[in-house]
C-alpha cells in the first residue's frame, strides 16, 4: 500500500507539472521552455506577466527533473531554452552540443531544507552527528532522485557532510521530481522531506523545520541558455526577460536569489 501511494502522487505531479504537450511532443510555433520542476510557481507567473507586456502568447513551458529535459533536448526535442536546476546538466547538453554557445547564463541560487506536514510538531538542528531515524520512524525520507535529479543530489551530498546518510539511505522515497518529493510530504504520505526553500513556499501543505547549511553541498545554481536547435525569434527576448527587472521580484517572493543584476533598462 506504501508503494502504491508513493507512486500515485510521483504519477499525479507529473500530471500537475505538464499540463499541455509533453516536452517530446512539444510542436507548433509557440516560445517552448524547458525548466526545472522547482521553477513552476515563479516562471508561470513571469510567463504570463511577460504576455502582458509584450502582447505575445505565454511561452509554452514543460517542467520536469533537469536530467530528464537536459536528455530530451539531446534528443532533438524542440525546446528554445533550457533552465536546469544544477551546473551538472546544463554541462552535459553543452557538451553534446545542444546549447548555443554565447546565451548561457547564470540566472538563480537556491537553497534545500527540511521539511514536514504542516501538521508537525518536528524540530531539529541539521548539524554533524544529527540522527533523523527517530524523527522519520516507520515512514520514509521524501527527495528526488540521488544519482540524478540535482535536488536529490544536493540533499545526498549535506547527508553525508553531517554523516546522516548512512543511516538514512535504506529509508529514503526517491522521487522522479523535486515537485514530487514535495507532494509526497504535503500529502502526509511521507514525515519528512528533502525540498528547496522554494519549493517549501509554494505549498501550504509542508512547513520548513530546519535549512541545512550552506557549506554541507556544492552551490545550488540554475543555469539558463538558448538551446542551439531554437530559430525562434523570441528565445534571446524572453531569456534576457528572464534575468530582468520585471522578472527579479518575482523570482525573490518565491525565495530564489537572483545572481545577475539588471541591465539598465532591462
Amino acid at each position: 500500500m506504501r508503494r502504491r501511494l508513493f507512486l500515485s502522487a510521483a504519477l499525479s505531479v507529473v500530471v500537475s507539472l505538464a499540463p499541455g504537450l509533453p516536452p517530446a511532443q512539444a510542436q507548433g510555433k509557440d516560445l517552448v521552455v524547458f525548466a526545472a520542476a522547482s521553477m513552476k510557481t515563479a516562471l508561470d507567473e513571469i510567463a504570463a506577466n511577460w504576455a502582458k507586456e509584450t502582447g505575445k502568447p505565454a511561452p509554452k513551458i514543460s517542467y520536469a527533473a533537469s536530467n530528464v529535459l537536459a536528455r530530451q533536448i539531446e534528443q532533438g526535442a524542440p525546446a528554445d531554452l533550457f533552465v536546469s536546476a544544477d551546473l551538472d546538466w546544463m554541462d552535459e547538453a553543452a557538451g553534446k552540443g545542444a546549447i548555443r554557445p554565447g546565451t548561457r547564463i547564470e540566472l538563480l541560487g537556491n537553497r534545500i531544507v527540511l521539511i514536514a506536514p504542516s501538521t508537525s510538531t518536528a524540530a531539529v538542528e541539521l548539524k554533524p552527528g544529527v540522527d533523523l531515524t527517530t524523527l522519520l520512524g516507520q515512514g520514509r525520507l521524501a527527495m528526488g532522485h540521488v544519482d540524478a535529479v540535482p535536488a536529490g543530489k544536493y540533499g545526498k551530498a549535506a547527508l553525508e557532510k553531517l554523516g546522516a546518510w548512512d543511516r538514512l539511505k535504506d529509508k529514503v522515497a526517491q522521487a522522479d521530481n523535486v515537485r514530487a518529493a514535495l507532494l509526497l510530504v504535503s500529502r502526509g504520505e511521507a514525515p519528512l522531506g528533502i525540498v528547496y526553500a522554494t519549493d517549501a513556499v509554494a505549498d501550504p501543505g509542508v512547513k520548513v523545520i530546519a535549512t541545512y547549511p550552506a557549506d554541507s553541498h556544492p552551490p545550488i545554481i540554475y543555469p539558463a541558455a538558448v538551446t542551439t536547435g531554437s530559430a525562434h525569434a523570441d528565445a534571446a527576448a524572453f531569456l534576457a526577460y528572464l534575468r530582468g527587472k520585471a522578472a527579479q521580484p518575482v523570482f525573490e517572493k518565491q525565495g530564489f536569489t537572483v545572481l545577475n543584476h539588471p541591465a539598465s533598462g532591462s
